[in-house]
C-alpha cells in the first residue's frame, strides 16, 4: 500500500479530502436535485456500513485528512451512527483532521448530540428559504419546523453550522440578504451555490440559473463584502460581511470554476469513485474490495483512478445546452 500523502493526481494536486455518499436516498425531493418520482438504487447494490468504513480507512491510510459524509440525506441511512462512531476513531488517533457531514437538517434533532460526541465539530445544512410555504414547495416533502428544530439541536450540542443555499432565479434571489442576516445573527456562516447541471429533473435549469457574479453585485448594494483567504477545505471562496461580522462563501462551478485547487474525490454508496463531480469517468472499488480480504487490490485501484483525475469539469448551462452535463443525479454522487 502507498504511504500516507501519496495520492497525487497528474496535475500535482494532493488528494486529501474524501466525500462519501452513504445513500442515494433522501426524505426530500428538492426540485433542482431530484425528479419527484425518483428511482433509487436497489439495496443489494449498496455497500454495507462495514464496507464503507473499510474503504474510508484505506483512503485515510493513503493521505485523506478530511472526510465528509453526504447523501442523498446521510442521516436516513439505517444505523448511520455506527459508521460515524467507527470513523471517529481516526480522529482520536490523529490520522484524520476532520469528520463532518452535509445534511438537510430533517434528522438533526435526533442525532446532533451523538454527532458531537463522535467528534464532529461542524456540519453543513442545506437550506434555500426561510419561508415555510416556499420551503415545502422547493423540497416537495420537507417540513420547515423540523429543520429549524434540528438546527437548534445542533447548535445546542455545540456543532458549528454553515448554511448551504442554492441560488435560484425567481425563487430565493430576493430572500438571500435576509437569510444572510438571519444566519450571521445566529453565529452561522453561509455559502451560496450556483445550480449544477446534474441529472434529469422536472424543470429547465436555464430558468433556475442565477450567476453568482450577478448575486454578488446585488448584495454589494446592501453590504460591504471583502474578499478573505479563509478556506474550509472545499471549493468556496469567502468574503467577510462588514455589516453582520460573518462570512459568506460563493461556490461558482459555472461562472468561475474552482478546479485548479481541487483536492477532492467522491465515493458513492455503491463503491464507485468519481474523480470529478462534473465528469462521468469513474472507478469501481466495490469489485476489488469484495474480491480480497486484504486492501492491496483496492489501494491499486485507487492509485489507477487518481492517475486519471481530470484537470477540470465540463459544467455549462445556457440556452443551447439544456441537457445535464452529467447524467447522474447529485444525490447519487453526494453534494
Amino acid at each position: 500500500m502507498n504511504q500516507a500523502g501519496s495520492m497525487i493526481d497528474p496535475f500535482g494536486r494532493a488528494i486529501t479530502y474524501l466525500r462519501v455518499s452513504v445513500t442515494d436516498r433522501c426524505d426530500f425531493r428538492c426540485v433542482y436535485c431530484m425528479a419527484e418520482d425518483m428511482h433509487f438504487l436497489p439495496k443489494k447494490d449498496l455497500l454495507s456500513l462495514e464496507e464503507l468504513e473499510r474503504l474510508c480507512a484505506v483512503f485515510i491510510d493513503k493521505g485523506v485528512r478530511r472526510l465528509r459524509l453526504t447523501g442523498g440525506e446521510p442521516l436516513v441511512r439505517k444505523n448511520i451512527m455506527h459508521l460515524v462512531r467507527q470513523l471517529s476513531r481516526h480522529l482520536q488517533t490523529g490520522a484524520l483532521d476532520e469528520l463532518t457531514l452535509t445534511t438537510n437538517g430533517s434528522q438533526l434533532a435526533r442525532f446532533a448530540a451523538e454527532l458531537a460526541d463522535c467528534g464532529v465539530r461542524r456540519i453543513n445544512v442545506s437550506l434555500d428559504t426561510l419561508d415555510a410555504e416556499k420551503f415545502r414547495a422547493i423540497t416537495r416533502w420537507g417540513v420547515f419546523d423540523k429543520v429549524m428544530q434540528g438546527i437548534e439541536a445542533a447548535q445546542a450540542a455545540g456543532l458549528k453550522i454553515k448554511l448551504n443555499t442554492v441560488a435560484l432565479k425567481g425563487f430565493n434571489e430576493d430572500e438571500i440578504p435576509e437569510m444572510l442576516r438571519w444566519a450571521h445573527g445566529r453565529g452561522m456562516d453561509m455559502t451560496v451555490i450556483e445550480t449544477m447541471p446534474m441529472g434529469e429533473i422536472d424543470a429547465d435549469r436555464t430558468d433556475q440559473y442565477l450567476p453568482l457574479s450577478e448575486l454578488r453585485a446585488r448584495l454589494e448594494r446592501q453590504f460591504t463584502l471583502t474578499d478573505i483567504p479563509y478556506k474550509t477545505g472545499g471549493p468556496a471562496r469567502y468574503v467577510e460581511v462588514a455589516e453582520t461580522g460573518g462570512r459568506l462563501g460563493f461556490i461558482t462551478p459555472l461562472t468561475h470554476n474552482f478546479c485548479e485547487s481541487c483536492n477532492r474525490v467522491r465515493l458513492t454508496c455503491t463503491g464507485t469513485l468519481y474523480m470529478c463531480l462534473g465528469q462521468e469517468d469513474a472507478a469501481d472499488l466495490r469489485a476489488p474490495l469484495r474480491s480480497s480480504e486484504g486492501n492491496g487490490l483496492v489501494s491499486n485501484a485507487i492509485d489507477e483512478a487518481i492517475g486519471r483525475k481530470p484537470k477540470g469539469h465540463d459544467f455549462i448551462i445556457d440556452r443551447t445546452t439544456k441537457r445535464p452535463a452529467v447524467s447522474r443525479h447529485m444525490s447519487v454522487t453526494g453534494g
